[in-house]
């Protein structure tokens, strides 16, 4: 029975491969900005489908794993929540169940909305590859970022009172405790041992995404670049938000 699950869903290449900004992600784009505005449109339970979003891609996160051996013939641990794509989306789910963790749900979902957004417009992980657009890799990722990031924006319209300046230290918060978290996946996970040998960027603390700082001092920057540029991006999107509604 393997070979043949395998054979679905393993990775393929030929004349047509995805490409960062080429004509198939661009078509992702597209249809999952149509998605988006036809359910700000039609649908008047923009709260109701913040939760539809999010419950589909924990549920797809946690179906990615029993998939992976298909796909990648192993479970990649680099799909480990370290990243803010997944471990915001793990958080809201379970911000959603836990009372303690109810009051940051908001800083969850802008959060995760900016890392997931950032990351489906330039999905580099998955242009490395040089695959098929149809391929699973390809197909579950961008699912994956599409939803949290349509999770994100419903989120907010239902709930237009959530961009206030007096959360600006549940933001900082969040920021700092999610850049904690991947310096301690990072620091557990990285390393050499008999036939184990791994090197992971959990939300780029070890590395800049570019590489271009130097290797022996970008693990000292980046904590603090990253801390002072998502939690910069936030206050904008505050910003701005509060503006807008001031006009209107």
């Amino acid at each position: 029975m393997y070979p043949y699950i395998h054979a679905l869903f393993a990775d393929r290449t030929g004349s047509v491969i995805f490409t960062c900004f080429g004509l198939w992600h661009i078509l992702y784009l597209l249809l999952a900005l149509a998605g988006v505005c036809l359910v700000c449109k039609f649908c008047t339970d923009q709260a109701k489908a913040a939760e539809v979003c999010l419950h589909l891609a924990f549920g797809l996160y946690i179906l990615d794993f029993f998939l992976m051996p298909f796909a990648y013939e192993r479970i990649d641990i680099e799909k480990l929540p370290f990243h803010a794509c997944t471990a915001m989306c793990v958080m809201s789910f379970l911000s959603t169940r836990w009372d303690k963790l109810q009051k940051y749900q908001d800083q969850f979902a802008l959060l995760g909305l900016i890392s997931n957004g950032i990351y489906l417009v330039y999905p580099a992980g998955v242009g490395w590859y040089q695959i098929h657009p149809f391929c699973y890799r390809v197909v579950q990722t961008l699912m994956f970022h599409s939803l949290m990031t349509a999770f994100g924006i419903f989120y907010f319209v239902s709930r237009k009172d959530s961009f206030s300046f007096k959360n600006w230290k549940k933001e900082l918060l969040v920021v700092c405790g999610q850049t904690v978290w991947a310096l301690l996946g990072n620091t557990l996970y990285n390393g050499q041992a008999g036939k184990y040998d791994h090197f992971f960027n959990w939300f780029f603390v070890v590395r800049d995404p570019f590489y271009l700082l130097p290797e022996r001092i970008a693990p000292w920057i980046m904590p603090f670049v990253l801390i002072i540029t998502i939690f910069g991006l936030e206050m904008t999107i505050y910003w701005i938000v509060n503006l807008w509604r001031k006009r209107k």
